[in-house]
């Protein structure tokens, strides 16, 4: 792990001091946190420009940027890894300008203030165990519904009923209503029992053949035989999986912004 002596602290730096420091930092594939007052200039995919404001900047060692507001988890601005960057003073300015040839990116910071930097070298070996909730495994399910099966359409989630309200309401490719509820770990009986009751307000209501799904990571002992007894099905689907699903898309809709 690193010791004391591996962190470098300037507290309200001169620019000249803040320069040397970003490109000792960069040479050396350093992590680097910048508080200070700047503005950002993106062109590349798309073009965009953030006017002057105290910000949060954080450049990692593979390469990667992100410009954070006071307030929020998501950065405003970012780059992904592989940037090359070129600090510089010009006016009593400092800029930094993260290059990424492929696609082709250039995302300029400016700086007119800074109040803090720190640059580290940071240890991490830690395995990373990703989880998710069941409205996390409800939402990967409409983002890709052959999570569940091929030619599912879902129509709706959260539908109402008179039992309670129904995760996840659709269609198979047979033309069939389907009914899912989901559960974060194991099901038993009493999520069977909640399903089927599901099931029985919806063929009351339309007078058709309803398919009830129950969805979970797996099922108590004994639940299979309940399950076939009320005509009811089972999808084995780990919280995991959908986790990562909705992680990628969350990246997606970033990449797209920008």
């Amino acid at each position: 792990m690193p010791d004391d002596k591996s962190i470098v602290i300037l507290e309200k730096p001169s620019m000249e001091d803040a320069v040397e420091a970003v490109k000792s930092a960069l040479s050396r594939r350093r992590t680097l946190i910048i508080a200070g007052n700047c503005w950002v200039d993106y062109h590349g995919r798309a073009r965009s420009s953030l006017n002057p404001g105290e910000r949060v900047i954080m450049i990692k060692e593979d390469g990667s940027v992100l410009v954070h507001r006071p307030r929020g988890y998501e950065p405003v601005n970012w780059q992904p890894p592989g940037c090359i960057f070129h600090p510089d003073l010009e006016g009593g300015i400092f800029f930094l300008k993260a290059v990424r040839r492929k696609p082709r990116e250039i995302l300029q910071i400016f700086f007119d203030r800074i109040y803090f930097l720190a640059a580290m070298d940071l240890v991490d070996e830690g395995k990373f165990s990703l989880y998710a909730s069941e409205e996390d495994m409800q939402k990967a399910i409409i983002i890709q519904p052959s999570l569940i099966e091929e030619g599912l359409k879902p129509i709706t989630y959260e539908k109402k009923v008179e039992p309670g309200f129904i995760d996840v309401y659709g269609i198979d490719k047979d033309g069939r209503m389907v009914v899912i509820e989901i559960k974060r770990r194991t099901a038993g009986r009493e999520a069977i029992l909640q399903l089927s009751r599901y099931v029985d307000s919806l063929k009351s209501m339309l007078n058709r053949d309803i398919r009830g799904i129950l969805v979970a990571p797996k099922i108590a002992r004994g639940a299979q035989k309940m399950l076939t007894t009320l005509g009811l099905e089972f999808k084995r689907l780990d919280p995991k999986k959908c986790a990562e699903i909705i992680e990628r898309r969350k990246s997606k809709s970033l990449e797209d912004y920008y």
